[in-house]
């Protein structure tokens, strides 16, 4: 990294005399940010309303936690687009937006958990429950570094600011690896799953019918767990886009080209957790399992299956 997130430039004025902001290398646009501001405070509210109606409560720190982040950040930058020559909002606005989408990935991660284990864990790598273990614990991990990170790089110090700025790229940069291994997985398990190629073989129970036999070896696609791929495919996609912009944007420096251009993000992250917040509002996963769950439990042909299914030990 080549700065820290301060700045003891003197005040830069454009072509047209509007003051440019030492922090951001230009001033925020005060539309933009009032836009992102409504967009994530209201897409908060619904979430937190839809995990209380669904008694989803995994919901709260993780879709919750993140639209609070993101509206305290995009607040930041409405802050700063007042007052461009303070320090604070451009610091709340920088850790805020970089941390506040890694609980957003944890959602993701405990909802494939739960689909696998509808549509079956013979195709699957690892066992149902893993996936929100392993992964979720990696999630954990990164948000812990890149809010490390986050405080040191708010201190005016510049070899602490670049220190922060390092462990903060080193945080999205395991948070990209994992997010990378878990769409590997998600995508051979989907592979597997529609050539009805199992990691390892169905057992049915001794007193299983033979129709069921030979039928429902695989479970059939519901269309509520359709439409959970769906969700997770396009909530997964505008993540790893973020992810990706995030890791070159630390990359390039706080003083790079990059950071110092707005559309870019705008675009690249605001624009892209927007869209994952609301597809999980239109395609919500309590929602979505609520109604698997009554599936499983009204003796459906998928709920028949999983009853008499085991499949042998695995990870």
């Amino acid at each position: 990294m080549s700065s820290s997130l301060g700045n003891d430039a003197p005040p830069e004025y454009d072509a047209s005399g509007n003051l440019i902001s030492p922090f951001y290398g230009y001033m925020p646009t005060k539309w933009v940010c009032y836009i992102f501001s409504i967009l994530f405070v209201l897409a908060t509210a619904i979430h937190f309303g839809q995990a209380i109606r669904y008694r989803a409560w995994w919901l709260l720190p993780t879709v919750v936690l993140a639209g609070l982040g993101e509206s305290t950040g995009w607040g930041g930058r409405l802050w700063s687009s007042s007052q461009p020559l303070a320090q604070s909002p451009y610091t709340i606005q920088v850790v805020c937006t970089i941390v506040a989408p890694t609980p957003l990935i944890g959602a993701i991660f405990i909802t494939f958990g739960r689909l696998s284990g509808y549509l079956g864990g013979q195709y699957s790598r690892l066992r149902a429950r893993l996936y929100s273990r392993i992964f979720l614990s990696a999630d954990i991990v990164a948000l812990v570094v890149q809010s490390l990170g986050g405080g040191f790089a708010s201190d005016s110090d510049n070899q602490s600011g670049r220190l922060g700025a390092n462990i903060m790229l080193g945080g999205i940069v395991f948070q990209l690896f994992s997010l990378s291994v878990f769409c590997i997985l998600v995508v051979e398990y989907l592979v597997r799953y529609f050539k009805d190629k199992p990691v390892r073989p169905l057992l049915l129970n001794s007193n299983s019918s033979e129709l069921l036999r030979e039928q429902f070896t695989r479970p059939p696609l519901d269309p509520s767990a359709k439409l959970l791929i769906i969700g997770l495919f396009l909530e997964s996609l505008v993540l790893f886009i973020r992810s990706i912009y995030r890791t070159i944007e630390l990359a390039d420096g706080f003083q790079g080209r990059i950071i110092k251009t707005q559309v870019y993000f705008n675009v690249l992250d605001g624009a892209m957790v927007v869209l994952a917040m609301y597809s999980l509002i239109v395609l919500h996963p309590a929602r979505l399992l609520k109604k698997l769950d009554r599936k499983f439990a009204s003796g459906s042909a998928i709920a028949m299956v999983h009853k008499d299914a085991s499949y042998p030990d695995s990870m």
